[in-house]
């Protein structure tokens, strides 16, 4: 079973109800827990002193409320690229983003741009650690997880069902804002330090950039993510509202 910790995370979880939870942990005496027992339905509630619940997790995880639930499912991407997909579907593949910060905080970005679902690599990834849970705010029970034996592979396999695939550079020649981001899109998003891969790279239809100024010349990934994500969203927005 995973420990799910935060106020947010649990919260959602419990609400989501993507997968079982099986026994919710919540700090003897704090105030504002009040919704928790109110979600929280047949789940069973233990409260304990804050050096018990240190011992299953650090506070600065659980912040006084721990869950005890299934793992999150992870989807087999050869399996999961046949799927059916919305015509405007939009998925992240990241390429060895390793720190798990970092992963939870793409996740919990694609889930609220409505991304349908975050892929990545089997090797050179980030675990779905309680680190990554917590940075994720939820966005883990609302979004497809897949994980990738060969990355490439499945790159190739969601080209073949009509995806147009983005990868974004520091360097790349196109700003993002003049890129062609509705229907069917994958957003490449690299490593910390090492980037996008030669052979994943060479899968891209176009490359892009996110136009900066001053001394600072780069984005960490879940930032790139974010403002890639975000443009997605304006893009469909705006041709909505054209229609």
């Amino acid at each position: 079973m995973d420990w799910i910790p935060g106020r947010i995370p649990v919260l959602e979880c419990l609400r989501a109800r993507k997968r079982k939870a099986h026994k919710l942990f919540l700090l003897e005496g704090a105030k504002g827990l009040e919704s928790f027992r109110a979600v929280a339905g047949d789940v069973p509630i233990v409260e304990c002193a804050r050096a018990e619940l240190d011992r299953l997790l650090p506070h600065a995880l659980h912040q006084g409320v721990l869950l005890q639930a299934d793992p999150v499912p992870i989807l087999n991407a050869d399996a999961w690229s046949r799927s059916a997909f919305e015509d405007d579907c939009v998925i992240v593949a990241l390429d060895g983003v390793e720190d798990p910060h970092n992963f939870g905080a793409i996740v919990r970005s694609a889930a609220a741009c409505g991304a349908r679902a975050v892929m990545f690599a089997k090797d050179r990834s980030a675990p779905v650690s309680p680190a990554a849970v917590k940075s994720a705010a939820g966005g883990m029970e609302y979004i497809d997880l897949v994980q990738a034996a060969n990355l490439v592979r499945s790159i190739d396999a969601l080209k073949q069902a009509g995806f147009w695939v983005a990868a974004l550079h520091a360097d790349a020649p196109q700003p993002i804002w003049e890129a062609d981001l509705t229907g069917r899109v994958v957003i490449v998003i690299g490593g910390e330090g090492k980037g996008i891969r030669r052979l994943v790279n060479e899968r891209a239809d176009f490359h892009l950039r996110i136009p900066l100024t001053g001394p600072i010349t780069s984005l960490n990934a879940s930032v790139s993510a974010a403002i890639a994500l975000a443009e997605c969203r304006r893009q469909r927005l705006t041709r909505r509202a054209a229609k």
